[in-house]
């Protein structure tokens, strides 16, 4: 009986004790609240997601930077234009054995002397008073001095065969220049073919005139886009333009084609 409650006794102290030592500890086992947060968005299209609010440009190219000639962008489709063409110097009709058509013809074909264009055979037909020896010859238009200074520049910077992303960054497609912007592309890619005496499918694109019947009429964006069904892809032997470009000649002729 003696035993019996000593056990007694020592389980309430041991319960005691142990209800002490627990409110003891209590205060100091303190616990932040959690905080539950959303996991990043997780985007199923395959495109960067921009956590900044600000466009995402998805380019990876170099950009274009001003003060630089490229040749697929810039002298190309001049060559291919003016003198790449049935009758004079493309891969078909090679006149005098040469073929300007890619850089690798235009290199191999020795009218271009790199850093010297006032060595160079291309600048010299190209600025000639000799008829005979001008190029491109008559009736076709004579390249302009903005075109020569330009190819004049690229021989000058070595004639090198330098590329760069034309989307790179945002293309704004608002408030676009016929002046600034629709007349120099055009005149860089199709006016060699569309001017002069005897133009390409009868349509004049060194004009304003010219430029806007075709715009209007739906040919201009149909062709340079490569519309399914259009009868010509422009510019012709040639790259499409940047999608870039296209974008912004339609957003000039959907601002109703002004000449600004």
């Amino acid at each position: 009986m003696i035993g019996q409650n000593r056990n007694k006794a020592i389980c309430i102290l041991t319960g005691v004790f142990l209800t002490m030592f627990i409110a003891m500890l209590l205060p100091s086992c303190t616990h932040e609240s959690l905080v539950l947060v959303d996991p990043d968005p997780i985007d199923t299209t395959g495109n960067p997601i921009d956590t900044t609010g600000n466009p995402v440009d998805t380019s990876t190219g170099t950009p274009c930077d001003t003060n630089v000639v490229y040749f697929s962008k810039q002298i190309l489709p001049l060559l291919v234009s003016n003198c790449a063409k049935s009758g004079c110097h493309d891969a078909i009709t090679h006149k005098e054995g040469i073929v300007l058509d890619n850089f690798q013809n235009v290199i191999g074909s020795r009218v271009i002397k790199a850093f010297e264009a006032n060595k160079s055979k291309m600048i010299e037909v190209m600025t000639t008073n000799d008829s005979d020896d001008r190029m491109p010859p008559a009736p076709a238009q004579r390249m302009n001095s903005s075109q020569i200074a330009l190819i004049s520049k690229w021989i000058a910077e070595g004639a090198k065969d330098l590329t760069c992303d034309e989307s790179s960054g945002q293309c704004v497609t608002t408030n676009i220049s016929y002046s600034g912007f629709v007349a120099p592309l055009l005149t860089t890619y199709c006016v060699g073919c569309h001017s002069g005496g005897a133009p390409s499918g009868g349509i004049s694109l060194n004009n304003y005139t010219g430029v806007k019947a075709v715009a209007t009429s739906g040919k201009l964006y149909g062709a340079i886009s490569w519309t399914s069904g259009v009868q010509f892809q422009m510019p012709r032997g040639s790259n499409k333009l940047s999608q870039c470009n296209i974008d912004k000649i339609k957003g000039w002729i959907d601002d109703g084609a002004p000449n600004n």
